[in-house]
């Protein structure tokens, strides 16, 4: 018996009893729909993630502070006060794979201007902050290494702090204070959303490091981070390892002591990143595949019920020339052609939902042509599977007894 006929033969058995191959599909239809709206969920996440992860920049590393101990309590992240501007120069100056590197301090703070105010967070970066990052403005300019060496009192503002403090009104060349200290605005940075941490990436004010450690944050000589741009992906690993020796050397840690600092490349920080993404995709798709299970037992019944019924007919075909083999394929291919319909449907329900979960609870989400292709083959092998065992038993069956059967 080839394909095709087994496939016409198939479609007219399952024509003949509509309601209940509709029913049986629906099953099939709600699992592969389920699994591809849930990995659709799980992947929209991590595209989000891994797009706050590449706002970083390219290529990056980063250097932060490490934890200190007081008594045997250690206090935490952020809390040493090793990094420094010369840790930053023996960076830049030392490893020959390095293309920029940024000092950064950190405030939190209120900003000021004529008859508005707005906290926002304010770092103290270098002129190459803006490379490193990849950030271009959206109007205005960045400061330069001149400003930087001669501690200007200029600001690039983010997005939202823009807009929270100027709202329509042309924020270049107007005054902010900050501290009581007026920074003139030169710049307005492009959107660049939501961090990797969760935080708005453009509620931010920057200005030159030696002006936020000279006048903000009272004359402090320690950094918090160390950015850092490496030459290219391919030596971004070797460039971590000898940022993390030439540190160690120069904070004269032993080799059985723990860092006072952390190294972090951006492939390790996506990777940490999307961990929790990739779990949570995995787990929905786990649990919505439990309805094709279901699906493929829902299935299997109605076929053991088919042969049944169908006892006369499998006698019949056997007598006038069927062998086993062509009873199985007839049955398997029943099976299949109704798990794979059933599939073909839930492609289309689960895109659908997708798309509406995405339009109407703003969550965004991605489907991806590996996930259709799995579920389309998972519920054509969960027919297979569990159409085996009915299509095997109906070839089976005696024929002499089958033509008694009523």
């Amino acid at each position: 018996m080839s394909t095709m006929i087994t496939l016409k033969a198939a479609l007219r058995a399952l024509n003949k009893n509509k309601m209940r191959s509709g029913l049986t599909a629906l099953g099939i239809i709600i699992g592969v729909g389920a699994v591809i709206a849930m990995v659709g969920i799980g992947n929209g996440a991590k595209a989000q993630v891994e797009a706050q992860v590449a706002s970083l920049g390219q290529n990056v590393i980063q250097v932060s502070a490490g934890s200190t101990s007081s008594r045997g309590v250690r206090q935490g992240a952020d809390t040493a006060v090793t990094l420094t501007i010369a840790d930053a120069e023996a960076i830049a100056e030392e490893i020959p794979d390095v293309l920029a590197v940024s000092p950064e301090v950190k405030i939190k703070t209120q900003i000021v201007t004529g008859n508005r105010n707005w906290s926002a967070s304010v770092y103290g970066e270098s002129a190459d902050y803006f490379t490193i990052r990849q950030w271009p403005v959206d109007s205005g300019t960045t400061f330069t290494e001149q400003d930087v060496r001669a501690a200007a009192k200029v600001a690039v503002l983010g997005a939202t702090a823009a807009e929270e403090l100027f709202g329509d009104q042309e924020p270049l060349g107007e005054i902010v204070r900050i501290q009581n200290a007026p920074f003139t605005v030169i710049g307005v940075l492009k959107s660049k959303g939501t961090s990797v941490s969760g935080s708005d990436n453009d509620d931010n004010v920057i200005v030159p490091y030696t002006i936020a450690m000279k006048r903000l944050v009272g004359q402090q000589t320690n950094l918090r981070r160390i950015n850092v741009q490496a030459a290219n992906a391919d030596v971004l690993s070797e460039v971590e390892t000898q940022i993390t020796e030439l540190l160690r050397q120069r904070h004269r840690t032993g080799s059985g002591d723990e860092s006072d600092f952390k190294v972090q490349s951006q492939l390790e920080i996506g990777e940490v990143a999307t961990q929790t993404t990739r779990t949570m995709t995995l787990l929905l798709a786990a649990i919505a595949s439990v309805s094709l299970v279901v699906g493929g037992i829902g299935i299997m019944n109605i076929m053991l019920v088919s042969v049944t019924e169908r006892t006369r007919e499998i006698g019949v075909r056997m007598a006038v020339g069927a062998r086993g083999g062509d009873i199985l394929r007839q049955f398997l291919g029943e099976a299949l052609t109704l798990s794979s319909l059933g599939g073909l449907i839930g492609i289309a329900v689960g895109t659908g939902t997708s798309k509406l979960i995405a339009a109407t609870q703003d969550w965004p989400t991605l489907i991806s042509l590996d996930s259709v292709l799995i579920a389309f083959f998972f519920s054509a092998a969960v027919g297979i599977f569990f159409g085996f065992y009915p299509a095997r038993k109906a070839s089976r069956l005696d024929p002499i007894d089958s033509l008694r059967y009523e």
